[in-house]
């Protein structure tokens, strides 16, 4: 299985030998490293670690004032991972460690898979949230348009568990299939795959094929 992490940079959209338009979004795919293998043996399950964005210079911090300072001693040095982010690749085989990810391991029209963090929305009504129609836009209805109705019934006596109503919306993981590789930039680390991707730019993508 081929595993890649990347960064989204946004949409953009290119022209095909046709002349016709492609609408991709263009993604800041490796290079990573394989940090770490996992065994059965010794971690219970198989896995592959690999990180991405590696971290030259040490994060410092400042001492608080004398008045706030802490009974416990502070450190002037915080010790990072060498990598922001890492992440694991389940029965993955064939890798050691220090083997490195390029964009390189996709190909123009492969098919595969996205996972990220989608855009927070904050608090959402059940309109926009689940994709309600509302109460009724005539017959006196006032102050209500966007109401989610009634959410009882005469059995059990309680909110079913999973109803659809107002709250949290977005932020969430979600998963993209069967998105196809437009272009692999190698040296440029790049790649262009059709369609939308979850989250905002900047965020973190797991790319599997």
């Amino acid at each position: 299985m081929k595993f890649i992490l990347g960064l989204k940079i946004g949409m953009s959209q290119i022209f095909d030998k046709e002349g016709r338009v492609i609408p991709v979004t263009l993604i800041e795919a490796g290079p990573c490293q394989v940090t770490q293998i996992k065994k059965g043996e010794t971690d219970g399950y198989t896995a592959v670690q690999i990180g991405f964005k590696k971290i030259e210079k040490k994060k410092t911090t400042t001492p608080p004032p004398p008045s706030r300072r802490r009974r416990t001693p502070i450190k002037k040095t915080m010790k990072k991972k060498p990598f922001r982010y890492l992440r694991e690749l389940r029965n993955a085989k064939d890798y050691k460690i220090g083997d490195e990810i390029l964009a390189s391991v996709f190909k123009e029209g492969d098919r595969v898979l996205i996972s990220g963090i989608s855009k927070g929305r904050g608090f959402a009504g059940v309109v926009k949230r689940w994709g309600f129609a509302g109460l009724p836009k005539t017959h006196g209805t006032k102050h209500g348009l966007r109401k989610g109705g009634a959410i009882g019934s005469s059995y059990p006596q309680r909110v079913v568990k999973g109803k659809k109503m107002a709250g949290r919306m977005g932020s969430a993981r979600v998963t993209v299939k069967n998105l196809k590789v437009v272009k692999v930039d190698s040296e440029n680390n790049l790649l262009a795959v059709r369609g939308a991707v979850p989250g905002r730019r900047g965020t973190l993508l797991e790319i599997r094929g």
